[in-house]
């Protein structure tokens, strides 16, 4: 049994690895008299592209039908992701959005499963758990009035449909910076953001532990 959780942020060590982590310590102490391995994979380490519209892995009876058929970084991680029980992908938040690497790297993982049959269905070779763990500096009711939902909700849909409907978490209001009066920034407060950091954080990094602990059941 494999569990990934796919890094979206260019940050090894910051907000979104640090609940990824903690996402993939729940799934390790859910199953453990079980044999399982989990492995992070950080998109900024690697080289790749978007899909390219080829269409390969739509050519009946080719060799790369149902799977990407672009050689680069990411195709050999791509095959063992087809056989995972489990991905957690996490991004930060860029305007409004899920960062461009993870955009790229799902065109990549999903655009070959989905079938031109009149159903759009889907041939992934495994129907494995699936969560989103969304990072943000902007404030929850934001969040919500600013259209963020809808635009996560469109990737969501297609990670139901072609695997399993994600469970899903957003931390809000996070920590940008290290020392804040090195940057211009006045829509916010450093005073609020740290309060938040110690306050809330925390939480959320208890929040990320208990998706991973019952995302395997």
């Amino acid at each position: 049994m494999k569990v990934y959780a796919i890094n979206g942020s260019p940050r090894k060590n910051k907000n979104t690895a640090t609940l990824l982590k903690k996402a993939l310590d729940g799934v390790k102490q859910s199953v453990k008299d079980e044999e399982i391995e989990t492995e992070i994979i950080n998109l900024y380490d690697l080289k790749y592209t978007g899909c390219k519209s080829c269409f390969a892995c739509k050519r009946i009876g080719g060799s790369s039908y149902g799977k990407c058929a672009i050689k680069d970084d990411i195709n050999e991680v791509l095959e063992r992701l087809s056989l995972s029980d489990g991905l957690i992908f996490g991004s930060p938040v860029y305007f409004g959005n899920i960062s461009g690497q993870l955009r790229s790297f799902l065109e990549r993982l999903l655009f070959p499963y989905i079938v031109y049959d009149n159903n759009y269905s889907s041939i992934a070779p495994k129907r494995m758990k699936t969560a989103f763990i969304y990072t943000m500096n902007v404030k929850e009711e934001v969040m919500k009035e600013s259209g963020y939902l809808s635009t996560f909700n469109n990737m969501e849909f297609y990670l139901e449909k072609l695997f399993t409907k994600p469970v899903v978490m957003y931390s809000n209001d996070t920590y940008q910076f290290d020392d804040y009066s090195k940057y211009k920034v006045e829509c916010f407060s450093e005073e609020e953001k740290a309060k938040t950091r110690q306050n809330q954080f925390p939480l959320d990094c208890q929040k990320a532990f208990e998706l991973g602990k019952n995302l395997i059941k």
